[in-house]
């Protein structure tokens, strides 16, 4: 894969849990990844992290490697002594990462240095869907299939969320979740968005391999 193609590369819809205790990051990165259309947890200490990932474990773990009072290194190999096969990706402001790769390479998927561009964010999350094939049950291929149409449906309209949802009855905020995949549709509100589109929801769950 090219350069190219691999930075404008977007990842599926992930479940990430991110553990660091810089709250300000915390609150970056839960609104980055949001709007990204993942499902994103964040812990702010080890023992919260580890309660969210025996809860429901994650496709991904962004892990702040230099946390203060609390040991990167120390998290990663509780990771995994737990769960051999969780990606995960370091995320420091460490200064060389040369020396981290060598101690940690194979035990993680890769790094983020901060601060990080989306577009870098983006990059890595799907280098990892490909690699640990992620993000491609059937729940997330129909979500992320049928928000595509749904926004591509009102583009071609010039809609605003706002003026679908006065048309469907749906609304704004269910919308913004559907259109980044996020969330799946009812079978009612699907009927409410094609009809008010002027679309078959058929062609849209034929398209995303329904």
């Amino acid at each position: 894969m090219d350069s190219e193609s691999t930075t404008s590369a977007v990842p599926p819809s992930l479940s990430v849990v991110a553990l660091d205790d810089d709250a300000d990051f915390r609150q970056y990165i839960a609104t980055v990844l949001d709007a990204e259309g993942h499902e994103v947890r964040v812990a702010s200490t080890p023992e919260e992290f580890f309660s969210m990932c025996e809860e429901r474990l994650p496709d991904v773990v962004l892990l702040d490697i230099k946390m203060g009072s609390f040991s990167g290194e120390e998290t990663l190999n509780e990771i995994r002594r737990r769960w051999q096969r969780l990606c995960v990706i370091v995320v420091t402001g460490y200064p060389s990462l040369d020396s981290m790769r060598q101690t940690f390479k194979k035990d993680v998927f890769d790094y983020l240095a901060k601060p990080f561009s989306i577009d870098e964010l983006r990059r890595c999350l799907a280098q990892a869907a490909d690699a640990f094939e992620l993000g491609q049950r059937a729940q997330d291929r129909l979500r992320m299939g049928l928000g595509r149409h749904i926004r591509m449906a009102r583009t071609e309209r010039s809609w605003t969320l706002k003026e679908l949802s006065e048309e469907s009855g749906v609304s704004v905020s269910q919308l913004s979740s559907i259109e980044r995949g996020a969330h799946l549709p009812s079978l009612e509100s699907l009927l409410a968005i094609a009809s008010a589109l002027g679309s078959r929801p058929s062609g849209w769950l034929s398209d995303s391999g329904f």
